[in-house]
């Protein structure tokens, strides 16, 4: 007799499990029929989309001659499209994919959806499903990435000198514009969707009766667990960088262009981008300010009405009918009631920790360190870093 318990709904919800893009990829035999396959993908597009314009590079001397120009070798914006973002992008979703999974089943486990509204929430999660594995949005970036390719705001000459000749871009250069590019660009914008995915479903749940702890030691009401959401990204964040810093690298190296040219879009891109990844974590928030709001009130009476019977009884001397709240071993004495409140007290609305932080930053910083390098020996940032520190 089989007893395996059916699977829940939730219990193996991520972000690619169904969505249109792996679904042909599949079609077309590239991802098997089951799992993700993630490595084979990797390579398989790494490949596809960097080995035919580097073919046609070698082939018309356009590789390693600079007498064509600047060759395709030192457009390293181009080699890391190809080589390390697109494989980054792919490796990303099985990184995700438990990540996600461990956080959304969390709900459940640790009580934040109490039994009432446990059909709500698998509501909340097929709703999501549904868009995940909807056709329409992966047509429109598959469009999108191509107008941006051949002519939007994804287009730059002078990254296509390489391939120029006559006012002709020839073979090499109409693969990256057609192939390997558009490629990159629909990985990229799934991303953006996926992440809005994830900002849908969590504002689902944060509409959810949720069953918040004030007094929780993670200072969010229980919800601390969604810390590691950011991290699900991580190679994600590494992807962008890499292709930002490639660019800005070249652009130091053979334009001779100051570091303080790319100042004011890295602020723009850290800014930018931390608060996409941080959006999703964001829509929990007015529901932690609201328990905080009325766990202040509550708790504050609360001590009020202990404090008044602790005064009445030790420093007026007065006689104190026995009361349950003084005797209550789960609020104690004085002192353990207080630290009650000051728990209260430091509940942040804003789901975030160090971990949280440090998961989209250090990406950013390690690749921009390669192009600061360019221009300031590394002993040099080294010891301006340590500087720093102390």
């Amino acid at each position: 007799m089989d007893t395996t318990q059916p699977t829940r709904p939730d219990e193996n919800f991520d972000l690619m499990r169904n969505d249109a893009l792996l679904r042909w990829q599949r079609a077309l035999g590239i991802a098997p029929g089951e799992g993700l396959g993630v490595g084979r993908r990797a390579i398989f597009f790494a490949l596809f989309s960097w080995l035919p314009l580097a073919v046609w590079a070698a082939v018309n001397h356009r590789l390693l001659d600079a007498a064509s120009g600047e060759p395709l070798l030192v457009h390293y914006g181009i080699h890391v499209r190809c080589l390390v973002a697109i494989p980054l992008f792919i490796l990303a979703e099985g990184m995700a994919a438990p990540i996600v999974r461990r956080i959304v089943r969390q709900f459940r486990t640790a009580g934040i959806v109490p039994d009432t509204q446990q059909e709500a929430f698998r509501a909340a999660l097929c709703a999501t499903a549904s868009l995940r594995d909807a056709s329409l949005p992966w047509v429109a970036i598959v469009g999108l990435a191509l107008a941006w390719s051949l002519g939007g705001p994804g287009g730059d000459p002078h990254e296509m000198s390489w391939a120029e000749s006559g006012g002709d871009v020839g073979f090499g250069g109409w693969w990256f514009l057609v192939v390997a590019r558009p490629i990159f660009i629909v990985l990229a914008l799934g991303w953006l969707w996926r992440i809005a995915l994830l900002i849908v479903l969590f504002r689902k749940i944060s509409r959810l009766e949720l069953s918040l702890v004030p007094t929780h030691p993670d200072r969010h009401g229980g919800l601390g667990f969604v810390h590691k959401l950011p991290s699900a990204l991580f190679l994600v964040t590494l992807a962008v960088s890499a292709v930002l810093a490639s660019r800005w690298m070249h652009d130091v190296i053979f334009h001779g262009l100051s570091l303080t040219v790319f100042k004011l879009p890295l602020i723009v891109f850290v800014v930018l981008w931390s608060a996409l990844l941080l959006l999703p974590l964001l829509v929990l928030a007015p529901r932690i300010a609201a328990l905080k709001r009325q766990a202040l009130l509550d708790y504050g009476a609360l001590v009020g009405s202990h404090g008044r019977l602790v005064h009445q009884r030790w420093i007026l001397g007065g006689t104190v009918a026995e009361n349950a709240l003084l005797d209550a071993p789960e609020l104690g004495p004085v002192a353990d009631i207080a630290a009650t409140y000051e728990l209260v007290e430091k509940i942040s609305p804003l789901p975030v920790g160090k971990s949280t932080l440090g998961a989209i930053v250090v990406p950013m910083a390690l690749l921009m360190l390669f192009v600061a390098a360019q221009q300031i020996p590394l002993r040099d940032m080294l010891l301006k870093l340590l500087k720093t520190l102390a």
